[in-house]
């Protein structure tokens, strides 16, 4: 069907917004024209979120994903052979880009002992002793991924307190796990806990309570409620709000988790090994019981790691025991299991980080941090000077849009709008989503001036289609 059909009847567009996307759309569709046709051809039989998200009628036809093929340093290519200056690095997992030689090394090595399971990793004890001192967590647990990490998280908390109700932020993400897919809304004039999304019992979200973070008032919540409290989950560094970093609010939420045997998790998925050298209890100054990583630590193989203080971590194997006296388990423990846990190539990967991340030390975060500051601060400068509708906001190397003011109201047609500067930047070889970007120590000054160059463009182009004002 030709693209002009499509949106011809779009009341939504004006006739000059039309025949620009419409051209738009064509050049998008010639340059990934493999990654449309892929994303078709299997559509049928690959039930895939990202064949259709952000999917809107009046650029329909751009709705697909750009399909890779190979990757190095702050570059990756697609099917199409385009180049691309990525800014998604696996939504935040490659810290130091693409393939570095010592992971490409480690994982080669390991690989070449085959991939065994059943018996326990050589490397396992290695890695949880060195993640220790280099977070100063007393005991640490080993996943697959960030969703078990919190999944184990929360029950270590429940199994250790005694206690089932937990509390969590609106606007935090703690994976897929239906007990924590859960949103507060005003039913009747009444707040009310609810599932995000279809297919969630409300059963499985009953003991959950989602709190404004932030807001000093939840504190009081926290407090009325402690008696009945499991757990305290929260994503410090939000990544849709890197510009929320409310330092007084969570050292007092230590306080009073701490006065009321409350178990503090801090989600450091995205934080983990990114912000600091202790994620965001280092940026903080803040210590929790239990902390949940992934993403970096794993080195683009699959982890999730469960750290904290052996009160929680002991419900796993029972606590500490010794050969050779009359010392056994001690501690009640809870059900935690996985085939795949340790996974030799995991093992392998973040063993490998973690030397690097040791030898390199806090100049590695100090370096990015000042260098994505500075990324950011121009392209801020730029969008106040010539009136461009959007401020970026960062924590370290995290960034995202931001609200322009404090009104949380939105507008669908102004963020439809602004959604297509990203389609235009893909155009120009920059490779960013909706959800925000990370700098890695592989992006270099002309990755960055080569990005500030194409932001520009595309927001130009955007206002020759009569998309931004």
């Amino acid at each position: 069907m030709p693209t002009s059909s499509l949106l011809t009847n779009n009341t939504n567009l004006t006739n000059h917004q039309q025949q620009y996307l419409e051209k738009f759309i064509a050049r998008y569709n010639q340059k990934t024209q493999k990654s449309k046709q892929q994303t078709q051809k299997y559509r049928p039989v690959l039930a895939d979120v990202r064949g259709s998200a952000g999917f809107r009628a009046e650029y329909k036809e751009i709705v697909y994903p750009i399909i890779g093929k190979y990757a190095v340093g702050s570059k990756m290519w697609d099917i199409d052979e385009n180049e691309y200056v990525d800014l998604m690095m696996g939504f935040g997992v490659n810290l130091f880009g693409y393939n570095p030689p010592f992971l490409k090394e480690a994982i080669t090595q390991r690989l070449e002992q085959g991939i065994h399971f059943g018996p326990q990793s050589d490397l396992a004890g290695e890695v949880a002793e060195l993640f220790s001192k280099l977070t100063g967590m007393e005991r640490v647990a080993i996943s697959n991924t960030g969703t078990e990490a919190v999944m184990t998280a929360l029950r270590l908390a429940r199994a250790a307190t005694g206690r089932h109700k937990i509390v969590m932020f609106s606007g935090s993400y703690h994976g897929h796990f239906d007990g924590t897919l859960a949103k507060s809304q005003i039913v009747d004039g009444i707040a009310t806990v609810m599932p995000t999304d279809i297919g969630i019992p409300h059963n499985i979200i009953a003991d959950v309570s989602v709190l404004e973070y932030g807001n000093f008032q939840a504190l009081e919540v926290i407090k009325a409620n402690a008696d009945d409290l499991a757990a305290v989950i929260i994503e410090p560094i939000q990544n849709s709000r890197p510009d929320l970093q409310p330092r007084e609010f969570l050292q007092e939420l230590r306080q009073l988790t701490a006065e009321f045997g409350i178990a503090l998790i801090f989600d450091e998925m995205l934080t983990g090994f990114r912000i600091h050298p202790n994620g965001a209890q280092g940026w903080f100054g803040i210590q929790a019981d239990i902390a949940t990583y992934g993403k970096i630590v794993g080195g683009g193989m699959p982890i999730g790691i469960i750290a904290g203080k052996a009160t929680y971590l002991d419900r796993i194997d029972g606590g500490m025991w010794n050969y050779g006296d009359t010392s056994s388990p001690q501690v009640e423990t809870t059900f935690f299991a996985g085939t795949y846990c340790k996974h030799p190539l995991a093992m392998a990967a973040a063993l490998a980080v973690l030397k690097h991340l040791k030898k390199e030390g806090a100049s590695l975060y100090q370096n990015l941090n000042d260098r994505t500051t500075q990324f950011i601060n121009q392209l801020n400068t730029y969008f106040a000077q010539d009136e461009v509708p959007i401020r970026l906001a960062n924590c370290g190397s995290i960034f995202n849009a931001v609200p322009l003011d404090d009104s949380v109201a939105s507008d669908n047609a102004a963020d439809a709008n602004l959604g297509l500067i990203y389609y235009h930047l893909i155009e120009k070889g920059v490779f960013l989503r909706p959800g925000g970007g990370l700098l890695s120590t592989a992006h270099s000054d002309e990755d960055i001036n080569y990005i500030i160059e194409a932001v520009k463009e595309s927001v130009q182009n955007l206002r020759e289609g009569h998309f931004l004002p």
